[in-house]
């Protein structure tokens, strides 16, 4: 964990598809020209460790005690938003938090969802994908 205090919004990429499922089946006039924030909470680097932390051991506890190591950052930018307009405007809010994302991710490595070391493979690396790509 780099630094920990910086705050970082999220949600579930099961959320944001079902979002632009209803999306698309709006009439026009409720969405055009607007723009939404769409997110479940903003939680720090920290919280969202321990979160995951728990739910891995929970799900591989052989991989039990894991340990958190922090370290110092020179970025300590933090972002925020709020979805309070899309709830109000549109009845929108999702429903998968953090732990239920790690824990999606927990059963896809199970099941075999992500072959060869998601460490070091290149396509799970987003700087190394995008500098692939040639886009900078």
């Amino acid at each position: 964990v780099f630094g920990g205090d910086q705050q970082r919004p999220n949600i579930h990429i099961d959320d944001v598809c079902e979002l632009y499922v209803q999306l698309l089946s709006m009439p026009v006039e409720k969405i055009a020209g607007q723009t939404f924030n769409a997110g479940f909470e903003n939680q720090t680097v920290n919280e969202l460790a321990t979160i995951a932390k728990k739910v891995v051991e929970e799900e591989f506890p052989e991989k039990a005690p894991i340990k958190i190591e922090k370290t110092t950052t020179n970025d300590p930018r933090s972002y925020r938003i709020t979805s309070r307009k899309i709830t109000e405007k549109l009845g929108w809010s999702p429903k998968r938090n953090i732990e239920d994302a790690v824990r999606d991710l927990c059963r896809a490595f199970k099941a075999g969802k992500f072959p060869g070391d998601t460490l070091k493979d290149e396509s799970f690396i987003n700087v190394k994908s995008v500098k692939k790509m040639g886009l900078k």
